[in-house]
């Protein structure tokens, strides 16, 4: 069941990826120029770092043209702080580095160096902080905002846990990676219907719903 799920969406993803792959890699690699340059750091010590996921989704919009679709997909690929991701293939057992579009190696590590991290109020103080979750949330954002064809519904808050857990990209369920994937599919749904949602208002999700059911 899990990989039946698991290669449907890989098969939706891959479509999208080789039909547009020029585009998508100069828009990734313009996305990772972007949050690399002393433009963006410099908005990093005058903003808090959801203003910058916004002003991030912006740019990208405005590159693709409009086309939220391209846009959430590039920003996905964009704000993977991996290269490669390994991937242990079922029944034969074999570990395959996976090469993910990215842009070359010096900007790919400033650009690592500089993506957002305090996107929750509970994100862990140190200096990685929560820069892997960008990617699951535009990930399963991409997913919900083209899911027309197909009602994924909740499975699409699931997508990024099967693939780790059935090619062992890491060995259990992570539940901040589960609830990021939720605010994505939130994010990709409502932006369907309302394009002046921004990303800053679904990450705040967080925040309101320990007010409401964790303080007096």
């Amino acid at each position: 069941m899990k990989l039946s799920l698991l290669l449907l969406i890989i098969f939706i993803t891959e479509f999208t990826v080789y039909a547009q792959q020029s585009e998508l890699s100069k828009t990734v690699n313009y996305l990772s120029e972007f949050i690399a340059s002393d433009y963006f750091r410099n908005l990093e010590n005058a903003t808090e770092d959801l203003s910058l996921v916004d002003t991030l989704f912006n740019r990208a919009v405005n590159y693709r043209g409009g086309d939220y679709s391209e846009a959430l997909l590039s920003l996905m690929l964009a704000t993977v702080p991996y290269k490669k991701v390994p991937i242990q293939i079922p029944l034969i057992k074999t570990i395959i580095q996976y090469p993910l579009t990215s842009a070359n190696d010096s900007v790919f590590l400033i650009k690592n160096k500089n993506l957002p991290k305090d996107l929750y109020f509970d994100t862990p103080q140190n200096s990685f902080g929560d820069k892997d979750k960008l990617a699951h949330f535009f990930g399963s954002a991409f997913l919900a905002y083209n899911s027309s064809i197909f009602d994924l519904g909740d499975l699409i808050g699931y997508f990024v846990e099967v693939f780790e857990e059935e090619f062992k990209v890491q060995s259990v369920i992570d539940n901040r990676d589960l609830m990021t994937n939720k605010f994505g599919y939130i994010f990709g749904t409502y932006l369907k219907k309302d394009k002046r949602i921004r990303p800053s208002s679904t990450f705040l999700l967080r925040t309101l719903f320990y007010i409401r059911y964790n303080l007096p």
